[in-house]
């Protein structure tokens, strides 16, 4: 466990301890904070005001009550000393009192949507929603003009052929697929330049950060299209092999050439777009039914309650354009070596 990183997070749980304590005193109430058995046993749990805020209010620091997480709870009352004890699960679901369930005992806030009702997500936060750029060029093209440019887009052209013979015209299946595969490269991308970083003790230009955003971007229009299509058995054992095969094959692209493998990438993302347009199509033409939008993808994307399936495609056709420009300016960004 990394030192500084452990302080922070203790640091930062002492503070919100000692003012779930003092707010306790001062209503009368009751102060639960949840402790989890590995953050008691945790090396740093000792040297941190985290520990100095329970050992004020108590004789006893909370001890880990297996096997379940030990829940210290602050007792007070007016005019009265604060005292900390330790008690079970069972006793904290039987009192009129919640528990703490974060790992580092820190609550979360409440988290409401804009009209006000309980968040539902927890996937994403409504500072994670957006609004798709919708004006965006879908028929930007990058030509492919070095050799490595042409044995990319080459590449990408073998891989659609597959895809078009087992899928057809299956747009709901295809993007499932698709989005599993799409997934990856931000990931990857993002875990190796993460580990440069650490090695190298330097900066990454931001780069870290987008390609995560972008592998998270990707895996909601994943968890968007299972709500809208349900995979067979075989097509689950399709993604697991593609999945597995993909990753490791990027992974040494990646290694070996970062450029190469956004460029890759960035006609992947040209694909999806052709793809997704062919989807709209066939909504358009009645071919697919233009069901109601999942209400994950009208949070996420902030769309009216009324948005459509074609809405939804629109939006994630709008995401996969941006994602296009990113990596193909990715491939050729001073910063990536």
């Amino acid at each position: 466990m990394n030192r500084c990183v452990t302080r922070s997070f203790l640091t930062r749980a002492s503070s919100a301890v000692t003012s779930a304590v003092n707010g306790g005193a001062n209503s009368g109430g009751r102060v639960v904070v949840t402790v989890q058995p590995e953050f008691i046993n945790s090396p740093m749990y000792k040297t941190t005001s985290f520990y100095r805020s329970f050992s004020s209010a108590s004789s006893q620091p909370p001890e880990k009550k297996s096997p379940t997480s030990a829940t210290a709870v602050g007792a007070a009352e007016r005019g009265g000393n604060e005292k900390i004890t330790v008690v079970d699960e069972k006793t904290v679901k039987e009192g009129n009192i919640s528990a703490v369930t974060s790992y580092w005992a820190v609550s979360r806030p409440e988290i409401t949507a804009d009209d006000g009702t309980k968040w539902r997500w927890n996937c994403f936060m409504p500072w994670d929603t957006y609004e798709a750029d919708l004006s965006i060029d879908l028929s930007k093209h990058h030509k492919p003009t070095t050799i490595l440019d042409k044995i990319a887009y080459r590449t990408v052209k073998l891989l659609r052929l597959p895809t078009d013979i087992f899928f057809k015209r299956r747009y709901g299946c295809r993007a499932m697929m698709l989005e599993t595969v799409a997934a990856v490269p931000g990931m990857v991308g993002g875990m190796l330049l993460h580990l440069k970083s650490l090695r190298r003790f330097e900066q990454s230009g931001g780069w870290i950060k987008a390609l995560l955003e972008e592998a998270e971007n990707e895996r909601m229009h994943l968890m968007t299209m299972v709500e809208l299509v349900k995979p067979k058995w075989y097509e689950r054992m399709l993604v697991i092999t593609v999945q597995g095969v993909f990753f490791n094959v990027y992974f040494a692209l990646y290694l070996m050439s970062p450029k190469i493998a956004h460029r890759v990438v960035g006609y992947l993302e040209e694909e999806a777009i052709h793809s997704y347009t062919e989807y709209l199509k066939d909504i358009e033409s009645g071919a697919i039914e233009n069901v109601a939008a999942p209400a994950i993808a009208i949070d996420y994307w902030r769309l009216p309650k009324n948005a459509t399936l074609k809405d939804v495609i629109t939006v994630i056709r709008a995401d996969e354009a941006h994602h296009r420009d990113v990596n193909h300016f990715a491939s050729v960004s001073s910063l990536l070596p």
